[in-house]
C-alpha cells in the first residue's frame, strides 16, 4: 500500500478557483461545480465552502490538459473565464509540512497561504512585496505564506498587496481552510489504497 500511495498522491489534486462568489461577482453553485467536475470524468469530486476549492481524482490527464479541461468545462457551464491553480497530493504535503504548526485563524492572529501561478512561482517574488517588521512572510515552492498578529492586520505590508499585477497572478486561502482542503486530499488517497 506504501507504494501504490505514493503513486497515487500525483493523481489527487486539489483546484483552487480564483475570485468566485466575492460581493455578489462571479457566482457559482458548488454542487453544480461538483457536476461539472464529474461531467468531464473526474472522480470522487468533493467541494468545500463556497470560495471554490474542489478535490478530485485524476489519472488520465497532464496538469496542462486538466487545466485546460476545467477552464473550458467552467466556461460553458457557468460562462465565467476563471484562472485556477491545481495541486496534487505530494505538493500539498510538502507545503502543510512548511507551514508552522503555530499559525492557524484565531482571535489572536491571521495567516494565509498565497497560491501562486506558475509563471510567478519561484523566491524572488518575495521583493515584490511590501513587508512591514510584523509581518512574517516566507516562501515555499507554489505558495508564499503569511502571518501577522490581529492588531496590525490594518497595517499590515499584505494591505498594498490588491491592485497590483502579482495580486492576479495568485489566489489567497487561509491556513485553516488549506489544512482542510489537505486532510480532505488525505483521506481520499487513503479510499483509493483500499
Amino acid at each position: 500500500p506504501g507504494v501504490v500511495g505514493l503513486k497515487s498522491s500525483k493523481h489527487i489534486f486539489v483546484c483552487l478557483l480564483r475570485g468566485i462568489n466575492v460581493g455578489g461577482k462571479n457566482k457559482v453553485d458548488m454542487k453544480q461545480l461538483k457536476k461539472t467536475f464529474e461531467r468531464v470524468g473526474l472522480r470522487s469530486v468533493q467541494t468545500y465552502i463556497n470560495s471554490g476549492n474542489i478535490v478530485f481524482i485524476d489519472e488520465t490527464n497532464s496538469v496542462p490538459e486538466l487545466k485546460s479541461l476545467l477552464q473550458d468545462a467552467i466556461l460553458e457551464d457557468f460562462q465565467l473565464s476563471l484562472e485556477l491553480v491545481l495541486r496534487n497530493l505530494t505538493q500539498m504535503r510538502k507545503l502543510i509540512k512548511a507551514l508552522p504548526e503555530a499559525w492557524r485563524i484565531d482571535q489572536a492572529q491571521k495567516s494565509d497561504v498565497m497560491f501562486l501561478w506558475d509563471e510567478v512561482n519561484h523566491a524572488s517574488v518575495l521583493k515584490q512585496l511590501t513587508v512591514k517588521d510584523y509581518d512574517t512572510v516566507e516562501f515555499v515552492s507554489g505558495a508564499i505564506l503569511w502571518n501577522v498578529r490581529r492588531e496590525y492586520v490594518t497595517r499590515s505590508g499584505m494591505q498594498k498587496l490588491p491592485g497590483t499585477a502579482l495580486y492576479k497572478q495568485m489566489t489567497i486561502r487561509n491556513v485553516n481552510t488549506t489544512c482542510k482542503v489537505f486532510a480532505m486530499m488525505d483521506a481520499a488517497a487513503k479510499q483509493k489504497d483500499k
